[in-house]
């Protein structure tokens, strides 16, 4: 069991400090931090009671395999994961006097994402074993992690600007409920060509996960400013 444990927490871990490293230029507080992690982790309850609920819809698609993994998929846990992290970052972050600058979305919103994500890999691998850990560490994992990057994006562009902020907003919310989807539905929808596109799908999230932290990182207001020097 600590094993199992172990290997369900480390790949957390080290994204959590590599998302903390990311932040070059004005760190939030560390108790700022702990309090989105936990707040990952509080909603996992309410989620499931969710999911549960929504799935009864689920059950009256039992016809053809593609629209139940549908449901499921988006509708089920994209649906109800990403709102619940959304209202915790609402709850949590929206007004604290910390979150001063677009980076610090994204950060509160991974740590809030992975605080989820730590206790359902807990779930999952001690329930599938080491070979399911090993899996979800390369894949499940650093997928919730670019669904908080993207629903921080998002984000940050409502909370500091004033033009089109609900339509932002709505991007916060269903951009991470569409990512989640898709990646749930090409696993869940047992269609052998969506199955070899998976591993694709899964670098696609590396590579904009990536590319909006440089983005967000680059635009930050605590960037120094780089003097051009004069040969003359």
């Amino acid at each position: 069991m600590p094993r199992l444990i172990a290997i369900a927490t480390v790949p957390v871990i080290l994204i959590l400090f590599y998302i903390y490293q990311r932040d070059k230029y004005k760190k939030g507080p560390l108790w700022m931090l702990l309090l989105s992690l936990a707040g990952g982790a509080v909603i996992v309850p309410f989620v499931i009671w969710w999911e549960q609920a929504m799935s009864g819809l689920a059950a009256y698609y039992y016809s053809f395999q593609w629209q139940h993994a549908f449901i499921v998929s988006f509708l089920v846990a994209g649906l109800c994961e990403e709102s619940m992290k959304l209202l915790a970052f609402m709850l949590l972050i929206w007004r604290r006097s910390y979150f001063m600058e677009k980076f610090d979305a994204i950060v509160y919103a991974v740590y809030i994402s992975l605080g989820f994500a730590l206790v359902e890999n807990i779930m999952y691998v001690i329930d599938g074993g080491t070979q399911t850990g090993l899996t979800r560490a390369l894949t499940a994992v650093p997928a919730h992690a670019i669904f908080g990057i993207a629903m921080g994006f998002y984000l940050s562009k409502v909370k500091f600007s004033s033009r089109k902020r609900v339509f932002k907003f709505f991007k916060a919310w269903l951009v991470p409920v569409i990512l989640h989807g898709t990646y749930n539905y090409i696993i869940m929808a047992d269609i052998p060509y969506l199955l070899f596109t998976f591993v694709l799908y899964v670098i696609l999230l590396y590579f904009l996960g990536f590319k909006k932290l440089k983005v967000i990182s680059n635009a930050s207001v605590f960037r120094p400013i780089r003097k051009k020097i004069s040969g003359h």
